[in-house]
């Protein structure tokens, strides 16, 4: 199957104020988040994409963009022309009532222990529950890498541009984590992390990166009469890397 990059929006407003956005409109990358999402557009400028998709909230559109901007800029031999699709399913989490509201206030709610110790059993007041979350994200990465495959072949990188909390799930699924641990996880905003999907089982390729060449994403050349492809199976001993 394909590769997928997962990149988080770089700094918001919201964040750099310390509220709960949400899905709350108009929350924009502040200046730090700018020069975050510009940093991880050069790092994904040397890698060949087959798509890029994007939760529709602005903070993660601007992030797109500047991952499409920084293609167009490279002397690398990309896809400048990349666009960007967005979908619904890999919004953010839909907190309700607590969309907007101080995250330092939010921390003596009740339900805030239950976030934080069991996420399995957390549903947000007027919104939806942790579980219903990672459902629905899960479900729309794996349909867009099956797509990606289908077209473009199992060599095909592609990227989706989400929020920490989505991610966060994704890669719990990915690593067989159970979602009450996902707060194991960290994802910072504009890291990268790369799951590759394989019949056999997902392979978690990289989480919360900040810094790197991603160039090894790129299919190695193929040599004259190879019928070589990636294998489905763990290499015994931890296997040679992608010899870049």
């Amino acid at each position: 199957m394909a590769t997928l990059i997962l990149v988080r929006h770089g700094r918001s407003t919201s964040n750099a104020s310390g509220t709960l956005a949400g899905r709350t409109p108009g929350v924009r990358l502040d200046d730090l988040g700018q020069r975050q999402a510009a940093k991880a557009g050069e790092r994904l400028a040397p890698v060949r994409l087959a798509a890029l998709v994007s939760s529709p909230l602005e903070r993660c559109r601007q992030t797109a963009k500047a991952i499409v901007a920084a293609r167009a800029d490279a002397t690398a031999e990309t896809d400048a022309a990349l666009s960007v699709v967005t979908d619904k399913a890999i919004t953010e989490c839909d907190y309700g009532e607590w969309q907007g509201r101080a995250l330092k206030d939010l921390a003596k709610e009740p339900l805030w222990r239950t976030v934080q110790t069991q996420p399995s059993a957390a549903a947000f007041p007027g919104g939806e529950s942790m579980l219903a979350m990672q459902a629905r994200a899960v479900a729309a990465v794996r349909r867009h890498d099956a797509a990606v495959n289908e077209s473009h072949g199992s060599e095909a990188v592609w990227v989706a541009v989400s929020h920490g909390d989505i991610i966060k799930s994704i890669l719990a699924d990915a690593l067989g984590m159970h979602l009450d641990l996902f707060q194991r996880l960290h994802v910072d905003p504009a890291s990268i992390s790369v799951i590759r999907y394989t019949d056999s089982r997902p392979f978690v390729l990289a989480t919360n990166t900040h810094d790197g060449d991603l160039g090894w994403l790129n299919p190695a050349p193929k040599k004259r009469g190879s019928r070589a492809a990636k294998s489905a199976d763990a290499a015994v001993g931890g296997g040679a890397g992608p010899g870049r």
